[in-house]
């Protein structure tokens, strides 16, 4: 079977809309377009809608397929924070996969409610041998995002900042984000979206409707396709989000297509407390 390439994270942050983005087998045609729909050419962040309600108290768990096989588990969480939203992501390798390539990565970031910039994001990775603390802070008032990233093997540390745009979005925030907009068929949104490296363009376009299976139940879902625009992401794969077609636009299944294989995570439980 080999080395699995680092999948949890490596599907975690396709799916969130940054740079890896391709699935091994195509989905089915997409609909046509709704007559009028708008497509955003300019690449920005919009506040949330009249109305719009964040789903505090919320727990999104998946289990992660990789050849037919389970991989491990993921988690996506928000929390009210003062007067910040909070998003928790996790993602675990499980049963061989832990063997082969052990996985434990965790995701904390945090974003303006009222605007949907964000604020700031701390990850911490462990990969096989790799054992890295990183934390992303965004200085609109600079116009930088301040990377600061230490080595928790040699203890080596780097700090780096780069140029971004008066707000942007991260990893984590950005599939947020995506279910924020109205999502009808026809329409493609283009945001900026940061890792603390160069700023990337991704434009998702919403392709069509369908109806889905996972361990969670049945569900009529919108299929979106976001990819990389320009910056580091573009053409290194794809990426496809199934979000739930009503309201609350659940992210009910996500797939990566990537040059070493496919990775889907499908939603297995909601919890709310």
């Amino acid at each position: 079977m080999g080395r699995p390439s680092p999948t949890i994270r490596a599907v975690l942050v396709a799916l969130l809309v940054s740079a890896v983005l391709t699935g091994q087998t195509q989905p089915p045609q997409a609909s046509g377009p709704t007559p009028g729909a708008v497509i955003e050419s300019e690449s920005r962040i919009s506040p949330p809608p009249p109305g719009y309600a964040f789903a505090n108290g919320q727990t999104l768990s998946y289990d992660v397929e990789w050849r037919l096989l389970t991989a491990g588990t993921a988690t996506l969480r928000l929390d009210a924070s003062g007067d910040e939203e909070r998003i928790t992501a996790s993602g675990d390798s499980t049963g061989v996969f832990s063997v082969l390539y052990p996985v434990h990565d965790r995701f904390d970031a945090r974003l303006d409610p009222r605007t949907f910039c964000s604020a700031r994001i701390t990850k911490h990775t462990e990969e096989g041998f790799r054992r890295l603390d990183t934390s992303i802070r965004f200085d609109y008032a600079r116009r930088q995002s301040v990377l600061q990233e230490k080595n928790l093997k040699t203890g080596a540390s780097k700090q780096d900042e780069n140029e971004i745009p008066g707000c942007g979005t991260d990893v984590v925030s950005g599939i947020l984000y995506l279910g924020s907009r109205p999502l009808q068929v026809g329409q493609t949104y283009t945001f900026p979206l940061n890792n603390g490296g160069k700023t990337s363009d991704v434009r998702a376009r919403v392709e069509g409707r369908e109806e889905i299976k996972t361990p969670a139940g049945a569900f009529h879902t919108v299929r979106v396709q976001p990819e990389a625009a320009s910056g580091g992401g573009k053409s290194k794969g794809r990426l496809w989000i199934w979000y739930s077609d009503d309201a609350s636009h659940v992210p009910v299944q996500m797939r990566a297509r990537l040059w070493w294989g496919t990775l889907t995570l499908r939603l297995t439980r909601v919890e709310k407390k």
